[in-house]
């Protein structure tokens, strides 16, 4: 009987996705596709969760076979993202109108990363201290104990590692091995190296044209070679967004969301007033944030959905430039460093909010100004490259906590509520590195004002 009802909540996905496509036919916009899927996700999601449960077999099963399409769809997005970082920041160099600004380009990107990341701590710390989360104290159950486990070699790693080694770990060794993703810390080694050969085309191009010209040529048809496979992929967003979203939705553990409800309300606080001090910034360069809003609603849905800040990377470049009117160098800029400095919910909201929670029980005072200080200091430091690896929520908070010498065991004991706020997270994280894209082109005189101020369009997907 079990068999019988995992193929009948097969054949139901099936016909959802038969669904999308034909509304992928019918030429229905991507934006409206995406918004379908996730919708269809949750109901679908939801009847399975209310019918057989979060740890039955059926429900484990079924979702195994949605895991076809959605972590397919994610491997996928994977499969991309370092050979998409390498060429995009080489290819932001070939496009770069003045060499001059390449300099200020990237001190305005890398800067509303950083200073943005900063601002996210201080939400962190005022909104944990708002909710009076400091001093929580929360018990380890079955799954936080397994997880802590799971976490002890990298705490071990973290605890071992000082600031500078930290820093060193950043740069590029092998660059083959870097492009695998060897390395925790191989997106930021990755950014760095391209960097590299982008500075030293700049320099082959003032001295030898002939030579840059033929390189730019190069870089230019490899570049549109793996935008074309980015836009292959990204064809199939909505048919991952509806398995994703669907076990999200049916195997989430919601009475660990009702027990941890207070944090999780606390951080999507922290989350929501983020996200308006984006909007806030754009006003201040004079551009109108409900534009902004309707454009990348698409993208931070699907950032939302996967919790992927590399996964997203392609619609987040894409949407920066097509609908917002950010140049292709600086999208590329912004798109590529957002992925591993300064991710405003990851590396900003989560490590702050710990931080405060455990305070108390280190003997420290969480209202201490030079405390605070200290703590937005080291946020904004540890920024550095966690971001962009998988878990970098976690690596992030282990750094913080280690490096202001707090007790770690708190990030074990909130992984039964992470898939939730992680979601809300990745979200923030995208539209950070895209409100940094916005800003700098518009700061450098590099913003198609035509493009950004136009009714919502499509992507060319």
């Amino acid at each position: 009987m079990n068999t019988l009802w995992v193929i009948a909540n097969i054949i139901l996905l099936l016909l959802l996705i038969g669904l999308l496509f034909y509304m992928q036919k019918k030429h229905l916009s991507f934006s409206k596709r995406v918004f379908s899927a996730l919708g269809l996700g949750i109901v679908l999601g939801l009847y399975i969760h209310l019918v057989f449960g979060t740890d039955s077999n059926v429900t484990k099963h079924s979702i195994e076979w949605f895991d076809i399409v959605g972590s397919g769809y994610i491997s996928f997005l994977k499969m991309i993202v370092m050979p998409l970082v390498f060429i995009s920041i080489v290819s932001a160099f070939t496009k770069l109108k003045l060499t001059s600004n390449l300099g200020k380009i990237s001190a305005l990107v890398i800067g509303i990363l950083i200073g943005t990341t900063a601002i996210a701590a201080a939400i962190g710390i005022v909104t944990s201290l708002g909710f009076n989360l400091e001093g929580i104290e929360l018990e380890a159950g079955e799954a936080e104990s397994e997880r802590n486990t799971q976490l002890e070699q990298t705490v071990g790693d973290v605890e071992d590692m000082t600031i500078p080694q930290q820093i060193i770990s950043l740069f590029p060794q092998n660059p083959f091995m870097e492009l695998t993703g060897a390395r925790p810390t191989s997106t930021i080694a990755v950014v760095i190296f391209a960097a590299i050969i982008g500075i030293a085309y700049l320099g082959v191009r003032r001295k030898e044209p002939e030579h840059g010209e033929f390189f730019a040529k190069i870089i230019e048809t490899i570049y549109t070679i793996v935008m074309r496979m980015v836009t292959l992929i990204l064809r199939l967003t909505p048919y991952g967004v509806l398995a994703l979203m669907a076990k999200v939705t049916a195997t989430s553990d919601y009475s660990a969301i009702v027990k941890l409800g207070k944090f999780v309300v606390a951080s999507y606080v922290a989350i929501i007033v983020m996200f308006i001090v984006h909007m806030l910034l754009l006003l201040l360069v004079g551009k109108n944030p409900i534009t902004y809003i309707k454009k990348v609603m698409p993208v931070l849905t699907f950032a939302f959905t996967s919790r992927s800040s590399a996964g997203t990377l392609p619609l987040n470049i894409k949407t920066q430039n097509q609908a917002l009117g950010v140049s292709e160098g600086i999208a590329n800029f912004a798109g590529s460093f957002g992925l591993s400095i300064g991710q405003n919910g990851c590396a900003g909201i989560y490590p702050a909010m710990l931080a405060i929670m455990v305070a108390p029980t280190a003997g420290v005072n969480p209202l201490d100004p030079v405390f605070i200080g200290t703590l937005i200091l080291i946020v904004a430091i540890s920024s550095f490259g966690v971001a962009g690896v998988g878990g970098g929520a976690t690596f992030a908070a282990l750094l913080v906590l280690s490096a202001m010498d707090l007790p770690i065991g708190i990030v074990g004991l909130l992984i039964s509520v992470e898939p939730l706020i992680d979601m809300g997270r990745t979200a923030l994280n995208v539209s950070g590195s895209m409100t940094a894209g916005v800003l700098t082109g518009k700061m450098t005189g590099e913003l198609d004002e035509d493009v950004y101020n136009q009714p919502k369009q499509s992507l060319q997907i």
